[in-house]
């Protein structure tokens, strides 16, 4: 496969076709926990991808590797998938849409101020501390303007606290050995070990159904083979094919999709202050993901 070293128009239409499909996701999952247990449906959703992903590998001939330098690293990158997805459906079950979106696309804020001390080549430089600062006055407004009925504080620190764990993800597959292995077989690992993980902590959160419907069965096969299988295949495609950083100032577009449609499919009301910290996230994840001049000729 040619490698690009820049985004071209297919690229571009694929980037923000994948942004609306991460967008749109947030109100699927949000549809689906009124018709299943927001925790058995993510370890639902994680066992149906995993049978996908097997069926990909072994058309593609990829096999499975558990050799024991990638074991401990493997399971930390699943235990993290499975809390980042606990996190995340519980939030949604919790908060808006829109809140949820703008604290969890705060990932990229956490990942700079971490890899700073851990990765000596990305320091965090004038410019991306300034999208640092913008995007965390930015989390701070969501945080202090909350009417009643429209979230909890639960659900806004369980959206944080799914972004960190996708932080962490990002982290292992940077500093561990799972990072010498494919991008399926990392995804083998989050996808299995988070089947274990929350299909075993879903009793503690409840009944598992909730009177689903066609609707709620429509917006977990969305989540199976849209969104945990072949939309993480799709990623790993675009981030073959371009360049990292151009794929990367393509996510200020999910939080901003995100809170659109939120308020056109499910008719939540977005006030100015939500407005305003969505701008300022958005500009902290174009200034964060920018690479400079010299940079971009790298590639």
């Amino acid at each position: 496969m040619e490698r690009k070293d820049h985004i071209d128009a297919i690229g571009v239409v694929s980037l923000v076709g994948f942004a609306t499909v991460l967008a749109f996701n947030q109100v699927v999952i949000k549809v689906g926990n009124t018709g299943f247990q927001p925790v058995f449906m993510a370890g639902i959703r994680s066992f149906g991808a995993l049978f996908v992903l097997l069926a990909w590998m072994r058309f593609r001939r990829i096999p499975l590797d558990f050799s024991r330098r990638y074991r401990a690293s493997g399971l930390l990158l699943g235990a993290l998938f499975g809390f980042e997805f606990v996190c995340l459906f519980w939030a949604l079950d919790h908060t808006t849409v829109s809140r949820a979106s703008i604290l969890f696309y705060t990932m990229p804020m956490m990942l700079a101020a971490v890899a700073h001390f851990v990765l000596p080549a990305e320091r965090l430089t004038m410019r991306r501390a300034l999208g640092l600062g913008m995007a965390m006055c930015g989390v701070a407004l969501v945080l202090s303007r909350r009417q009643i009925g429209e979230a909890s504080v639960m659900g806004d620190i369980a959206a944080l606290a799914a972004a960190a764990g996708w932080a962490g993800i990002a982290l292992t597959v940077r500093l561990t050995p799972v990072s010498e292995q494919k991008p399926e077989m990392q995804l083998f690992w989050q996808l299995s070990v988070s089947t274990i993980m929350l299909l075993c902590a879903a009793p503690f959160f409840g009944p598992f159904l909730r009177a689903p419907e066609l609707v709620h069965f429509a917006a977990l096969a969305y989540q199976i083979v849209v969104v945990a299988s072949a939309g993480y295949l799709f990623w790993f495609f675009l981030m073959a094919r371009y360049p990292a950083s151009g794929v990367a100032s393509f996510s200020f577009l999910s939080p901003v999709l995100s809170v659109f449609l939120g308020w056109m499919v499910l008719g939540e009301q977005v006030g100015w202050p939500t407005v305003v910290a969505l701008v300022m996230v958005a500009i902290g994840l174009v200034l964060i993901n920018r690479r400079t001049r010299a940079g971009r000729a790298a590639h």
